[in-house]
This record gives structure tokens, C-alpha cells and sequence, in this order.
């Protein structure tokens, strides 16, 4: 029993190290990132995702799918073609451990409530989790710009974004700009 338990606390240790190394490697590589996503990937405009806070997994998948074309983006899609796997693995540890900061944008009450009875009809909490939290491969939208959510939005209704395994592309079908604008709101305002 106790040699089990020493084994175990090894392979938990080297698993923290091996984590820290990747974090640390993944904030010099994140330097290049910064200008769009914020230095602690806590984007500064719009139009550029948040970062911070999300699952590694999913951050990780997201520059795969650039780097192999399923996920198109002139930018990114650049940006990736000169990643490599570990490259991809740190930048993930690197953001997937940063604190998520607010937008500062101010939600729209009357859209916040409409979003929330939209998302609820929508079973928004069956991927997403409660609280739009995110889990794995499913994105943490909670806090997230509303420009970016309705142009990702957009984008699965228009077919132009795919690498979601059909899911948010058949879901996008059903909503209506002012649905799209009013999850946007409620999203935004959730943290």
C-alpha cells in the first residue's frame, strides 16, 4: 500500500512539473499572440476571442483544426502552419491557465433575459454546461465579446465554420440575428 502511494505522488508530481514546464514555455510563445488575444489571452477588442480561461483541450483542437484546414481564418490559419504539436500543447497550458478578465461591455438587461430564455429553449447547457462553462472540446463561452459570439454564430449558420461535427451548425439553422444578439448579450453577461 505504501509503495502504491509513493508511486502515485511521483507520476502527481512529475504531471505538475511536466504542466508548469508547458505553462512557462506557452507564455514566451504566446508573446507572438498578444497583440490580438491580450498577453494573459484576455482580448482587448471584439473581434478576437478570449483566450484565458478556456480548456486547454479545446485551445488545443482549435489550432489544429487551422493548422489542417478545418477551422478557416486568413490570420490564424497563417498562424498555425508554423506550429508544431508541442507548440500547440504549450500555448494551450499557457492560456487554458490564465484568469479570464471581464469585457467591460454592458449587457443590455431586456436582451440578457430574451438570451437566456433562447439558450434554455435551445439546450445550450447540454455542451456548454451551466453557466456556458465549457467542458473538453466544448468552448467556455461565459464572459466571451459579444462580436465574437455573433460572428462565430454567423459563421455556423452560413456553413462557412464546420469543425464542430454538426452540432452548432444545425443549432445556428434555427436562430434569428436577434436571437443571435441576444444570446451574445446574455453570454457577455455571465462570468
Amino acid at each position: 500500500m505504501n509503495f502504491r502511494a509513493v508511486i502515485t505522488a511521483v507520476l502527481a508530481l512529475a504531471a505538475l512539473s511536466v504542466n508548469a514546464q508547458d505553462i512557462e514555455a506557452g507564455k514566451k510563445k504566446a508573446e507572438a499572440c498578444a497583440a490580438c488575444h491580450g498577453a494573459t489571452g484576455n482580448s482587448p477588442a471584439g473581434a478576437f476571442p478570449t483566450l484565458a480561461g478556456q480548456t486547454a483541450r479545446y485551445i488545443y483542437l482549435q489550432l489544429k483544426d487551422y493548422k489542417e484546414g478545418r477551422r478557416k481564418n486568413p490570420m490564424m490559419s497563417a498562424v498555425a502552419q508554423g506550429l508544431e504539436k508541442k507548440d500547440m500543447q504549450d500555448l494551450a497550458a499557457y492560456f487554458a491557465a490564465q484568469k479570464q478578465d471581464r469585457t467591460g461591455f454592458k449587457a443590455d438587461q431586456a436582451r440578457v433575459e430574451a438570451g437566456a430564455k433562447k439558450a434554455e429553449e435551445s439546450l445550450c447547457a447540454m455542451c456548454h454546461l451551466g453557466g456556458m462553462k465549457g467542458q473538453n472540446e466544448v468552448p467556455r463561452l461565459a464572459g466571451q465579446h459579444p462580436e465574437y459570439i455573433i460572428g462565430q454564430l454567423k459563421q455556423f449558420k452560413a456553413r462557412e465554420r464546420t469543425n464542430d461535427a454538426g452540432n452548432m451548425t444545425s443549432l445556428a439553422q434555427t436562430l434569428s440575428e436577434d436571437d443571435m444578439v441576444n444570446l451574445a448579450h446574455w453570454i457577455s453577461a455571465l462570468h
